[in-house]
């Protein structure tokens, strides 16, 4: 039976390393024909960096794409990850246990929403999907700044809470005159995160429209 096991395991570990995004990117469109069967429209001015498909922690099928808003000097101003993500049959008992209390609507669907500043000088985890995204970016020569701040949106797609649709809208935080340190918990003005956060989240509504 163990050999039974590792051999699926292993075919699924090749299938997902071998299987090319399934999404397609037209401009500033990206469209998905399933789980969920949507489009996606980010604003014009965005800049897709590529996308990438692989096993994740092989426990899920996972496909990001990743596009910028950056200016001349290829410093990143706004980043738009999606991500299409779900285990594996081979892991039926994982299951995803989001628990944010704030909810938005955007295009009908219902997303759960977290928020924080984050500084991008900490190494992303070894394989993670935060590794995958800052290669696509790197890859065509985008700089991030060294502190952002980040919204991230999370539709469930099945009663079983095994597939998910993440959506992750990011901003350089310089122009608030604040720091990650400065605004995250136990930092001297995480006071002011909530209303900034607000901000953040409205403006990430007005910027991706999903039909």
């Amino acid at each position: 039976m163990l050999f039974v096991v590792t051999g699926l395991v292993f075919g699924l570990t090749v299938f997902a390393q071998t299987s090319s995004p399934e999404r397609k990117v037209n401009g500033n469109v990206l469209t998905s024909e399933r789980e969920p069967t949507v489009s996606i429209e980010l604003p014009k001015s965005v800049q897709h960096c590529g996308a990438d498909r692989w096993m994740l922690y092989d426990i899920a099928d996972c496909e990001l794409h990743a596009f910028v808003e950056a200016g001349q000097d290829k410093k990143v101003q706004r980043i738009y990850w999606i991500q299409f993500e779900q285990y594996l049959p081979s892991h039926p008992e994982l299951h995803h246990d989001y628990k944010s209390p704030r909810h938005e609507t955007i295009g009908g669907m219902d997303f759960y929403v977290d928020s924080g500043p984050s500084a991008t000088a900490k190494q992303p985890k070894t394989g993670s999907d935060t590794e995958h995204f800052r290669a696509l970016i790197k890859a065509k020569g985008f700089v991030m700044p060294e502190n952002m701040m980040l919204v991230r949106l999370v539709r469930l797609l099945d009663e079983h809470k095994r597939k998910e649709l993440m959506i992750i809208y990011g901003e350089d935080l310089a122009p608030t005159g604040f720091t990650a340190a400065d605004l995250d918990k136990g930092g001297k003005e995480e006071l002011k995160w909530p209303e900034i956060a607000d901000g953040l989240v409205e403006r990430a509504k007005k910027a991706i429209s999903i039909k």
